[in-house]
């Protein structure tokens, strides 16, 4: 080993220190810090879970490199720049990854018989001797930035970590084992449509009228049924009122991961966004989460000025997967939080949003292990598209949503504004890495393992998908998603009903095997247009005038219906000058129908490919 290669960084200029003298003292004696500084951080500790160094840090009152330098001369330790000299690769086998992520450290260098180990917080670096028994023995500590550990122990430790990532929920309740016996069912299925199309091609579509019509009265119904539940709770008090400020109580660390994927217009307004956050900053820990292959997102964040609270974690490659579930099963063993949050990149939370999380997680009972935010838009006023894209939204988060949570059913969540308990997310296996829809899928796993999600009044806003070619690649993977989630719960029925019971179960058939349906079959019912038009039906021919007006009238109150709620859903202030545009909805919906289609399609050639939505394209300033 060369010279260079064991020279020790000296901390320069602090001078020397006497032990057992407490951090804080320290550093008013090198004169780092004020004592007025000192005191106002003293009072902030007794409020919040952090260290003392860390809150003068993220306070800016005090350099990192500082606050390493003092750290190092108080427990007689070396410091070191671990980016400039890293581990050697074999020293990977010096230390589990399990236990360096846990204790945040990584194998340096090995000295004679003595490994040397980089950490931040030499204060706690006996819990790591003690964790490796008689081992510990032959360990010293090493001073260093947290960040370059993280980035050393993502170098030497990636391609175990990444197969975790991969193989965390169990096979059972995993999407990962779809292939060719799921395509092959499908296939089947195609070629036994089309055979009956052709010896019975009345008969054949007046069955599948049927279904459509049967998948309409559910999702009508459950809709109806989630409105009058609103009614019933208030129309616009969708969310419970905010529980009474419990007694005084130090804050916990919360770790937010933000994934990230060929972003090139997005990391500025993201940072600036964040920024607005007034939860202390000493305990706010927002992890950019990029794939290390995605070089346009690299170059981005390497222009762009972090403050001490955002990190970055690299992604190792993986052959064919590329998922935002599997990025977030890398990055959450990074994390240090004891609450776990996502946003997207687009987001825009409420300045507040995280004093509510930790409000409501410290008042809830401990079968609460998700939070769900409402989701809305900057950006309504785009075009005509973003206009009904905040629309259908606006339904789904004021009142279908509450509405169903309010009926006692699974709640699918959202992509984002999650938060969750880190210790009973990290008891299901985290996201599954393979599930496109892995929200979705997550909100199920929660609930069949007896745990609950809430509503949380607070918004984040989002950039609405507007336009066109982009909506359908969305959406078609949001309803692939939907309809393999539908198929991994359904393996064993009666498992899944003795879990969740008759009125959930049948919940979950509306909201994700009737929800696709609709879309696929939205063709269908458009063909009793044919009727006034004076063109014949098949279903004329072969169940009659009857059978026609009550499909007729079915359709007609599940559009009233829809109308209804549109209306409801943007009769607020916010949303008032969305109203005029509600009519215009069932203009909104016909690409759907192209997207089931190319859902179908993906389910046989491509059913873990990611089919990513670009950001960035809004042209409505952001007023929020």
């Amino acid at each position: 080993m060369s010279d260079q290669r064991l020279r020790l960084v000296e901390p320069q200029g602090v001078p020397d220190l006497r032990a057992g003298v407490p951090l804080g003292r320290q550093l008013v004696n090198a004169e780092l810090i004020s004592e007025s500084e000192l005191l106002n951080a003293l009072d902030l500790q007794r409020r919040v879970d952090a260290q003392l160094g860390d809150i003068l840090v993220a306070e800016g009152v005090l350099q990192p490199t500082d606050l390493l330098a003092t750290l190092a001369h108080q427990y007689n330790a070396q410091m070191i720049d671990l980016n400039a000299s890293p581990p050697h690769p074999k020293l990977a086998a010096a230390l589990p990854p399990a236990l360096c992520l846990k204790h945040q450290v990584v194998p340096w260098m090995r000295v004679g018989n003595t490994l040397l180990v980089a950490t931040a917080r030499p204060d706690l670096f006996a819990n790591l001797q003690c964790c490796m028994g008689m081992q510990g023995h032959a360990m010293l500590p090493v001073v260093t930035d947290a960040g370059a550990i993280r980035v050393q122990i993502n170098r030497l430790y990636s391609a175990e970590l990444a197969h975790v990532a991969i193989t965390r929920v169990a096979s059972v309740e995993s999407c990962r084992n779809w292939g060719g016996g799921n395509a092959l069912w499908l296939w089947l299925a195609g070629f036994a449509l089309t055979a009956c199309l052709l010896l019975s091609p009345a008969w054949t579509v007046t069955v599948a009228c049927l279904w459509a019509a049967l998948t309409l009265m559910m999702t009508t119904a459950m809709k109806g049924a989630a409105f009058v539940a609103q009614i019933v709770g208030g129309l616009h008090g969708h969310l419970s009122a905010p529980p009474p400020v419990p007694p005084p109580f130090r804050l916990p660390r919360v770790s937010v991961m933000v994934p990230l994927l060929h972003e090139k217009e997005i990391a500025n307004a993201l940072i600036k966004r964040l920024e607005r956050l007034t939860y202390p900053k000493s305990l706010l820990e927002v992890v950019l989460v990029l794939e290390a292959s995605d070089i346009v997102t690299r170059d981005t964040i390497a222009r762009t000025e972090l403050p001490p609270w955002i990190s970055v974690i690299e992604v190792p490659d993986a052959d064919c997967l590329t998922t935002k579930p599997r990025a977030l099963n890398y990055a959450l063993d990074f994390c240090k939080g004891s609450i776990i949050g996502v946003w997207d990149a687009e987001d825009a939370p409420e300045p507040d949003q995280i004093e509510k999380v930790v409000l409501r997680f410290r008042t809830a009972p401990p079968d609460v292990a998700c939070l769900q935010g409402i989701l809305d838009y900057y950006n309504p006023r785009t075009n005509w598209m973003s206009r009904c894209f905040t629309i259908e939204y606006a339904t789904w988060w004021r009142l279908i949503l509450p509405g169903i949570a309010r009926l006692g059913l699974v709640l699918p969540l959202g992509g984002t504004t999650l938060f969750f308990r880190r210790d009973i997310l990290e008891r299901l296996g985290g996201w599954d890495a393979h599930n496109v829809t892995e929200d979705a899928d997550l909100g199920v796993r929660l609930a069949r393992h007896g745990y609950r999600t809430e509503l949380l009044p607070t918004a984040t806003h989002e950039e609405a998908n507007c336009r066109p070619w982009r909506w359908v690649r969305q959406r078609s993977r949001w309803l692939k998603g939907f309809m393999i989630t539908y198929f991994v719960h359904m393996r064993h029925p009666r498992q899944l009903l003795r879990e969740l019971g008759w009125k959930r179960v049948a919940g979950l058939q509306v909201i994700f095997l009737a929800t696709f349906s609709q879309f696929a079959a939205a063709p269908l019912l458009w063909s009793f247009w044919l009727i006034p038009l004076g063109l014949p039906h098949p279903v004329q021919t072969t169940l009659g005038t009857q059978a026609v007006w009550a499909m007729t009238a079915l359709f007609v109150v599940s559009e009233l219906l829809s109308l209804t709620l549109g209306l409801a859903a943007v009769s607020g202030r916010a949303h008032r000058h969305l109203l005029p545009w509600v009519p215009t909805m069932p203009f909104y919906f016909p690409l759907g129908a192209l997207a089931a289609y190319k859902a179908l399609y993906e389910m046989i050639a491509q059913p873990f490919f990611w089919d990513k939505t670009q950001h960035g394209y809004a042209e409505a300033t952001e007023n929020v």
